[in-house]
């Protein structure tokens, strides 16, 4: 049976938006999927389902969770290949800017148009840049991009929706689940 990664964005970052890693491993169970297991307490999803279009996948999951919890968790799924290849591409980035001080990734539903993705990564300045690779937009930032700021280049709006995690979550899900 296929494997999938799901991320929820804007979960338990403050009181309203409450979502364990237990609850949301039971809100996936009960919604149908098979061998769910999740990663700390911030969306990372691993399960297995028969059906085989993500944009389903991600509908049932929506619907699941806000039936759940009583808010919309928007939810981006992809395959364990796919998130294999993503974390593949996240080390050559690492290692073609050896300096970077933080590298996220960004994850959306739909892979950005060829106009969208020169926009988005036209943002580029000198605290860092966006690199477009499929569904999996990287920001690469240097020393002295703003401490902090998961969005210093202000191009997550051009994306949603979108959730992202540092390259080091990517590359221990990459490691463990696919």
């Amino acid at each position: 049976m296929p494997t999938y990664l799901a991320f929820l964005r804007a979960i338990n970052l403050g009181a309203k938006r409450v979502f364990p890693k237990d609850d949301i491993r039971r809100a996936v169970e009960d919604a149908g999927f098979d061998g769910v297991q999740t990663h700390i307490n911030t969306g990372n999803v691993r399960f297995e389902s028969r059906m085989r279009s993500t944009s389903r996948i991600e509908a049932a999951l929506e619907s699941a969770f806000a039936a759940d919890r009583g808010f919309e968790v928007p939810t981006m799924v992809y395959t364990a290949r796919e998130i294999a290849s993503i974390a593949e591409d996240a080390r050559a980035l690492d290692a073609e800017h050896p300096d970077l001080a933080r590298h996220y990734v960004y994850f959306v539903k739909n892979a950005p148009s060829a106009e969208l993705t020169a926009q988005i990564e036209a943002t580029a300045t000198d605290a860092g840049e966006m690199v477009v690779r499929g569904r999996a937009v990287h920001a690469l930032l240097g020393p002295g991009y703003q401490d902090g700021k998961v969005d210093p280049l202000r191009a997550a709006k051009l994306i949603e929706p979108t959730t992202s995690r540092n390259v080091t979550v990517v590359y221990a899900l990459a490691d463990k689940w696919c």
